[in-house]
């Protein structure tokens, strides 16, 4: 028996797809509300980004259903967690960029739980 010395291929975090009905109005909220350009952009597809950071994709899918958070019946699929300074000021810019504060808040002395324009739920908070 030989063994060979191999090493492990290398990989690196490059973004993150949200699934969604119309990719350019998601990136719009999402590059307003954390100032990333778009980097590549088809009528399906469109990739938020830095040159040599990790980025944001938002992926066209025909038959995309909204999650009903906090209701389990069509699952959050995936979420964001946002860091900020101040919960409300940064609240109050989002609610204005088009996200929708649901009823249920777990705890909003610590976090809130806002839906993206998709209806992706994500946080914000202080902690992070």
């Amino acid at each position: 028996m030989t063994t060979e010395n191999t090493s492990a291929p290398t990989f690196r975090y490059s973004a993150v797809t949200f699934d969604c009905p119309d990719p350019a109005e998601l990136a719009r909220f999402y590059g307003e509300a954390l100032g990333l350009p778009v980097v590549f952009s088809t009528d399906d597809f469109v990739l938020l980004g830095q040159e040599g950071a990790a980025g944001l994709g938002f992926n066209r899918l025909a038959d995309y259903r909204r999650p009903t958070w906090p209701a389990a019946s069509q699952g959050k699929q995936a979420h964001i967690e946002l860091g900020v300074d101040d919960l409300d000021a940064a609240q109050a810019r989002l609610l204005a960029l088009g996200a929708v504060k649901p009823e249920f808040q777990p705890a909003p002395d610590r976090w809130r739980v806002l839906l993206d324009p998709a209806g992706h739920p994500f946080c914000i908070s202080t902690l992070v």
